[in-house]
């Protein structure tokens, strides 16, 4: 006769996972699993079959008895709490594969969609923040696979079948089964069983953040976990440019308005000695620019009269040939304001940062001045505002000879800034929640820049790390005068519509206007 003599499971010690001596079994990853979920929040309806609290905020599915696993159809998770507590179901779920019921070596934690397809979630799935936020996920640990849009629940999520069924046979029958409700998925090694837990949390609580669980407590806890992404490290925009420059010479800084881009050129150009200014406009032309004639009016002859007109690229190279030794930088200020193609002509030709023309017997003259190429010793630094729609497109020709760097909206800390100036990192976040959630990736480049935050302060007022009167009279009129009348413009032209509820109630709220009366 055999004797079975059931053990209760110890907790995971700290000891246990650096030696590596146990390995997790499925039900104590679900315990695990629901336990951090209840410090996010959940609020399970049911127990089992059972709907005990009706006004809970998700239903627990859970399959982990040996016969699921020979069966091929172990898992648990959380679904929408409008799901029935078995069967088919609907919208967006949280839900672990473990491969083994008494030793997991790997499991799938995906972000799927229940096999009815969409209900209420249809919008959810379609919104950019979504994926936006599992993609930040994606340098957290694990094997990660994404489908190309969410609400894709046709195609199967091949790159993640592959792989289970070329290394994880145990996984390959419920993955198959599932293979087109997949969006998003991670694969996670259990070798050490810390860092895999570790990997399960940080989904689990975007899944929580995605549902809103929980109070505001609760919030702080799923906020908290998600600050432990690998986010990328921002980068050092004056020296990353810098770099740019002496590798590639020629680089366009573009970006959405107020993100620095005229202020960073000028702040660049603080390191040359020799330094050429440039705005476009709608009327510049290529005698403006380059090289030219101009009516001489000083003259007493009845005839018409012309000299020389020298463009600041023609004085640029002439400076550059004179100091061969010292680099000379030429700013081109909004770019994309002028027509090209008319402006540059055939100097267009020079800009060819890695040409070996030493040979070449095609010459450019400008002015009195033939080139093959422009001076080695010669930067050029344009900017581009990418909101500025109505302007003349850059062509292909024209973005392979420059470098495209994107200055983007960041969370200034007041230390960079004047003491009289202050950084309105709340407001500043409400904008960048905004867009985060609602922006296509295209609508990312829209998003107001830091200075539009950058607030005047009473440097007598004893408020050194809050709004004192001074900062937030300054607030409410740039939230008036020149934020709401950007974000109308938007919408107007078609961008952001389905975060117009979301502005007019960040409007209302921070300066008491309405976007449309």
């Amino acid at each position: 006769m055999r004797v079975e003599i059931l053990v209760a499971p110890r907790p995971l010690t700290w000891h246990d996972c650096i030696n590596n001596k146990y390995t997790m079994t499925a039900e104590e990853l679900y315990k695990n699993v629901l336990e951090k979920a209840d410090e996010f929040g959940v609020d399970p309806k049911n127990k089992g079959n059972v709907i005990q609290n009706p006004k809970g905020n998700a239903i627990i599915r859970k399959f982990l008895s040996k016969d699921a696993f020979i069966e091929g159809k172990a898992f648990f998770g959380f679904i929408s709490p409008e799901e029935d507590v078995s069967g088919p179901y609907s919208d967006f779920s949280f839900v672990i594969f473990p491969d083994s019921h008494d030793k997991i070596k790997e499991c799938v934690v995906s972000f799927g969609v229940g096999s009815l397809g969409f209900k209420n979630d249809y919008e959810l799935s379609v919104t950019p923040g979504v994926r936006r936020q599992l993609l930040q996920l994606r340098d957290s640990g694990g094997t990660v696979f994404y489908k190309d849009s969410f609400d894709n629940i046709e195609s199967t999520s091949s790159d993640l079948l592959n792989e289970v069924k070329a290394k994880y046979r145990d996984l390959t029958r419920i993955i198959t089964r599932y293979k087109t409700v997949l969006p998003a998925s991670v694969i996670v090694n259990f070798d050490d069983e810390k860092t895999a837990l570790g990997i399960v949390y940080l989904w689990l609580a975007a899944y929580a953040d995605i549902r809103g669980w929980g109070t505001r407590k609760h919030k702080d806890e799923v906020e908290k976990e998600l600050q432990k992404r690998k986010l990328p490290t921002p980068p050092n925009d004056l020296e990353s440019i810098k770099d740019l420059l002496n590798t590639r010479k020629y680089v366009v800084l573009q970006g959405a308005p107020g993100t620095g881009k005229t202020f960073t050129a000028n702040k660049i150009a603080e390191s040359y000695k020799h330094v050429f200014f440039e705005q476009f406009h709608a009327e510049t032309t290529y005698s403006d620019f380059v090289y030219g004639l101009t009516p001489k009016l000083d003259g007493d002859s009845d005839r018409p009269q012309f000299c020389a007109k020298e463009g600041i690229l023609y004085k640029a190279i002439n400076q550059a040939q004179s100091t061969p030794q010292e680099k000379v930088l030429l700013i081109i200020d909004e770019i994309n304001r002028a027509n090209l193609s008319n402006v540059l002509g055939p100097v267009f030709y020079l800009f060819e940062y890695q040409a070996d023309r030493t040979n070449s017997n095609v010459k450019i003259r400008v002015g009195d001045i033939e080139l093959t190429t422009l001076p080695s010793n010669l930067h050029v630094i344009a900017t581009m505002n990418t909101a500025d729609r109505s302007l003349a497109v850059v062509d292909f020709a024209l973005r392979r000879r420059f470098a495209w760097y994107t200055l983007k909206p960041r969370n200034l800390d007041n230390k960079e800034l004047p003491e009289d100036k202050i950084f309105d990192s709340d407001t500043y976040e409400s904008f960048a929640r905004i867009f985060h959630k609602y922006a296509t990736d295209d609508e990312l480049n829209l998003q107001p820049g830091h200075s539009y935050f950058i607030l005047d302060r009473d440097v007598n007022s004893r408020k050194r790390k809050s709004l004192d009167e001074v900062s937030l009279a300054h607030r409410k009129n740039r939230l008036v005068y020149e934020l709401l009348p950007l974000i109308k413009e938007y919408l107007a032209e078609g961008y952001m519509l389905n975060a117009r509820s979301e502005f007019s109630n960040l409007f209302l709220k921070e300066a008491g206007v309405l976007m449309y009366e």
